[in-house]
């Protein structure tokens, strides 16, 4: 096979400016640093192309990927990697098979049970980040957040308009279900929340409660009932138990209650 000749100055140009014109600029970087390659090992034309090609729509995926991610509002951004596992051995199974996403195209929900300090916040983004990698828009807020916005919706007269919003969103992340109660009107809120979502888009939310203590929560055993019904009917719920992993080689090996809270789970 006969070497192909180098490109000229002029056609580096015309790469650049058909590339910025595409608004594609990771063409002219891979255009020029495949093209010695393609010429050394005999591409053909397409695949060289196609080689270009891949390379952009793989920044441009990473990049709106970064972009999803920030608009989530995580409390930080936390990966699976960063897990410790062998802290948590129930969720190494679980997780990484929820990380492919078929839950998000199911519209399945995934609850997190348990005390303080295993892991659920970080589980709950780390599920958030990849769904965000995996093209899927993502709004990560405290139960308490929630309320608020729905509220606000709510004084304002459009409710139902921010509940059909949220809907477009493939995952909501409620995090830290029961760390107070709600007034009356807040658990209704919340209520809708999560039947607006029922059967049409998931939700992640995490609890350091028992379903079993939730009336106790939302102030009405009725409202705790309906709400855990929509919730776990599609679900994966997973109980992390055990000690706070932020107070380990502290000389603490527990905090109080959740020797409690660890067997109600149970």
């Amino acid at each position: 096979m006969n070497p192909q000749p180098a490109p000229s100055a002029e056609s580096l140009k015309q790469i650049t400016h058909l590339a910025a014109a595409l608004k594609a600029p990771r063409i002219t970087e891979s255009a020029t640093r495949l093209a010695d390659h393609a010429r050394d090992t005999g591409w053909t034309h397409e695949d060289y192309l196609a080689a270009v090609l891949e390379r952009q729509v793989a920044a441009r995926n990473a990049s709106g990927a970064r972009l999803r991610i920030r608009a989530a509002t995580f409390g930080a951004v936390k990966t699976m990697d960063d897990f410790d596992f062998d802290h948590q051995p129930a969720a190494r199974i679980p997780i990484p098979a929820l990380a492919s996403g078929a839950y998000l195209a199911e519209h399945r929900n995934v609850v997190l049970l348990g005390p303080p300090g295993t892991g659920k916040t970080h589980l709950a983004t780390a599920l958030g980040v990849a769904a965000c990698r995996q093209g899927h828009r993502v709004l990560f807020a405290t139960a308490t957040d929630w309320v608020t916005r729905l509220n606000e919706a709510h004084d304002r007269g459009r409710l139902a308009a921010e509940l059909t919003r949220l809907r477009r969103y493939a995952l909501i992340i409620v995090d830290e279900v029961g760390y107070l109660p709600f007034e009356q009107d807040a658990a209704n809120l919340f209520f809708q929340l999560v039947s607006s979502r029922y059967e049409h888009a998931s939700l992640i939310l995490t609890s350091n409660l028992p379903f079993s203590a939730w009336a106790g929560v939302f102030g009405d055993q009725v409202v705790a009932a309906a709400m855990i019904d929509r919730i776990v009917h599609h679900a994966d719920v997973i109980a992390l138990k055990g000690a706070s992993y932020r107070l380990r080689n502290r000389g603490v090996e527990t905090l109080p209650s959740i020797k409690a809270e660890h067997e109600s789970l149970d």
